[in-house]
């Protein structure tokens, strides 16, 4: 299990500059940019045309590059050694700001940043900060708890999978809110998560879902990156939860729907920031209500009375009327983890390192 000391991140709510040239903060000192002078890098994981996390990332850098922002990317970027290498590479080159968008870069980022005091970082998913280093991410278990809604109410079984990245507090956080989504139509559910250790890898992803399917899972949920799992539901006839994106020609009978991301809301903040000389390493985790993420479209052949209670709950996350993680809670062994009145707060989230009941088996360590 990864743990570290865990910063309480705090949502900022200041609103966006205009595009073009953004004057200078009171208070701040160099010459501002303009937004079309800035150069911008990207680090991903995996490959940006696999509808997953790197892609859903790279739709971002896009919108920025719309916006006039000279940009720059390299996919399939190790975590450790290769990553430090390309985030040293574009620091040498000028950039101005360099977003490294893995859990697992976080170390490289830090090491490569102190040798770089004018280039801003920014890391997504982590929780180590430097005086040039901000960290990002945006609340995905909003959108996991929609999802487990619909997978709850299709679920045929009463089995659902899960195909889980990594054991992390970002995975097990997003594991548990769709495991409670899908109970709060189903209690009868039991979601079963497959670790593989990895964020993209088709075979295994594959393997994972086939495993799930014998186990007798009639829904298979992914948050991991490749649409192996979406097309093996297809092709034996059970439904499957998307992640990150999501393409109508894949898996078109199977998909129910996906928690999916625009990151370009984040993007675009952080790039007026640098551009300002009004950006700060101040912890950015937004969700739903700030346009960072959604769900997709639930499919068509989704019962309408199911549809309609998923929008009745997302309305409440839009207005804050929903509250997430709220007891009585126990874990899956019978222990009370969160008492009647009571929810969890961020700093809970944010070292999330126990299982919900209903789900089975245990966090790898």
């Amino acid at each position: 299990m990864v743990v570290g000391v865990l910063l309480i991140l705090t949502l900022v709510l200041s609103a966006c500059q205009p595009i073009g040239d953004v004057p200078a903060a009171e208070g701040q000192t160099g010459a501002a940019k303009s937004i079309e002078s800035m150069k911008v890098a990207f680090v991903y994981v995996g490959p940006v045309g696999d509808l997953g996390w790197s892609y859903a990332h790279d739709q971002g850098r896009l919108a920025l590059e719309e916006l006039g922002v000279e940009t720059a990317y390299s996919e399939l970027v190790a975590e450790g050694p290769d990553a430090a290498r390309v985030l040293q590479s574009y620091a040498s080159q000028g950039y101005d700001l360099i977003f490294a968008t893995s859990f697992g870069y976080m170390d490289s980022v830090i090491e490569v940043a102190a040798g770089f005091p004018d280039v801003k970082f920014e890391h997504a998913t982590g929780y180590k900060t430097a005086e040039n280093v901000g960290i990002y991410d945006g609340r995905g278990y909003q959108g996991w708890h929609l999802a487990g809604m619909v997978a709850g109410a299709m679920t045929q079984s009463n089995v659902i999978g899960y195909i889980a990245p990594y054991p992390i507090p970002e995975v097990v956080r997003n594991l548990n809110a769709f495991a409670l989504g899908a109970q709060s139509v189903n209690p009868l559910v039991e979601v079963r998560p497959v670790w593989i250790f990895a964020w993209f890898d088709p075979p295994a992803e594959r393997e994972a879902a086939q495993a799930l399917i014998d186990a007798g899972a009639d829904v298979v949920a992914r948050e991991s990156d490749s649409v192996e799992p979406d097309k093996l539901a297809q092709e034996q006839g059970v439904y499957a939860i998307g992640y990150n994106a999501v393409s109508p020609d894949i898996a078109p009978q199977a998909l129910l729907t996906a928690p999916i991301w625009n990151w370009q809301v984040i993007y675009e903040k952080k790039v007026r920031d640098v551009a300002a000389g009004t950006w700060t390493n101040e912890p950015v985790w937004w969700g739903m209500a700030e346009g960072v993420l959604d769900l997709a479209p639930v499919a068509e052949f989704v019962p309408a009375v199911i549809q309609i209670a998923v929008e009745e709950v997302k309305e409440g996350i839009l207005d804050g009327s929903f509250q997430f993680f709220c007891g009585p809670i126990n874990d899956n062994t019978g222990a009370e983890r969160v008492a009647a009145g009571e929810c969890m707060d961020d700093p809970a989230l944010l070292s999330f390192d126990w299982l919900v009941a209903g789900v089975t088996g245990t966090i790898p360590q």
